[in-house]
């Protein structure tokens, strides 16, 4: 799945004790190897921040577009969000949690 600033692809294993992930940031997505540092340093705080949300027995890998050096913060989160919601990474009890609450 993929959004403005990202492309995500999931796996699913049972046997996988833990989440894996990986962050690909090409020279395509910023020239500058400082952005791109920067791209992964947001992307590990948003993986930090919703980590506990996410269906442990799961490979994730994500790669930054272009545009997700000129977006914020806010904007990488919500893409983030968004397409962890579409590929159904998050565990059932945490979205139920979720639409529960008013």
């Amino acid at each position: 799945m993929a959004t403005r600033n990202f492309v995500m692809a999931t796996l699913s294993s049972p046997s996988l004790e833990h989440l894996k992930f990986g962050f690909i940031t090409s020279r395509k997505s910023a020239r500058r190897a400082v952005t791109r540092n920067l791209i992964r340093r947001r992307l590990r705080a948003i993986l930090v921040k919703h980590g506990e949300k996410i269906d442990q027995s799961r490979y994730l890998v994500i790669i930054a577009r272009r545009k997700a050096s000129e977006a914020s913060f806010s904007e990488l989160e919500a893409d983030w969000l968004r397409l962890g919601q579409g590929l159904g990474v998050f565990r059932k009890d945490v979205l139920e949690s979720n639409s529960h609450s008013p």
